[in-house]
């Protein structure tokens, strides 16, 4: 017995165990999880706790960072179009893009032609469409495999998520353009970086998936901690008994209702949200 028996924490990845903003823009590798994260981490699991991660990332760009953080819970992938557990190395639960999508994709390459497509495949393959700089940076950052398609039409079923990908002014001009249009409210359209743009199925989000995974576990919602940084982070923080958030966090990220501002995410963030909930406990 452990003092987090039946306690959750659901964290984000990027910007929030680790700082990789950097790395995105730079192309150098991933920071490692912080010592002083690793040991907390390593602490609140040692008291019966389940930490879990909540990420954007693809399965083929997450897997070969998983080993190295400390988590024995469940993994919400692709922005939460998809439950994945490293354990048994096998899908728990998914909700991948309905082929509608493909027309409306095509709509957006056609309005925006200097926008680029990352699509995601069930079987672990990502399928460039349209690559830019930020594709590259990205891919680099990933480390991922990835075919590069002439075309929608190429890119195999089933889509578990589609990331758009460009440079200031262009996600903003995109997402106006989605605002406005008749179909976007089929899906999950939100930010998750300062150039990256995730779209997934309806209800497919963080929150979501989130709900799913307390389901699986058994855990009761009073006792579940989420921290994220990001616009696709806010569906999981409105969930959570506690919302937390680094000092990088975005403002919107910020103005969550009852989210308690933790150091910035390279002052170890995550070793001081356990020691909150150290304490509380």
């Amino acid at each position: 017995m452990g003092k987090f028996d039946g306690v959750l924490i659901v964290s984000d990845y990027d910007n929030t165990i680790s700082y990789t903003e950097g790395a995105l823009r730079s192309g150098v590798d991933l920071p490692p999880v912080s010592p002083e994260n690793r040991s907390a981490m390593e602490y609140f699991i040692a008291e019966g706790g389940i930490f879990s991660v909540a990420t954007g990332r693809a399965l083929p760009a997450f897997a070969p960072i998983a080993p190295a953080i400390p988590m024995n819970g469940p993994t919400v992938l692709f922005n939460g179009a998809a439950i994945y557990d490293f354990r048994t190395n096998q899908y728990l639960h998914t909700a991948f893009l309905p082929e509608s999508v493909r027309p409306h994709l095509a709509l957006l390459l056609e309005q925006f032609p200097e926008l680029a497509m990352e699509l995601y495949h069930d079987d672990s393959a990502i399928h460039a469409v349209n690559p830019n700089e930020v594709t590259h940076a990205h891919l680099r950052l990933t480390h991922a495999p990835t075919a590069t398609m002439t075309s929608l039409d190429r890119v195999p079923s089933p889509i578990s998520k589609a990331l758009l990908e460009g440079l200031d002014p262009l996600l903003d001009r995109v997402l106006d353009y989605l605002r406005r249009s008749d179909w976007a409210g089929a899906y999950e359209i939100v930010p998750s970086a300062t150039c990256l743009v995730e779209v997934t199925a309806r209800g497919a989000n963080k929150g979501g998936m989130v709900e799913k995974l307390l389901s699986l576990l058994g855990v009761a919602r009073r006792h579940v901690y989420c921290v994220g940084d990001q616009a696709n982070d806010i569906p999981m923080l409105r969930l959570a008994h506690i919302p937390f958030a680094p000092d990088n966090a975005i403002p919107a990220v910020h103005q969550v209702p009852g989210v308690r501002i933790l150091p910035h995410c390279q002052d170890h963030a995550i070793a001081a949200m356990i020691d909150e909930l150290d304490r509380l406990y």
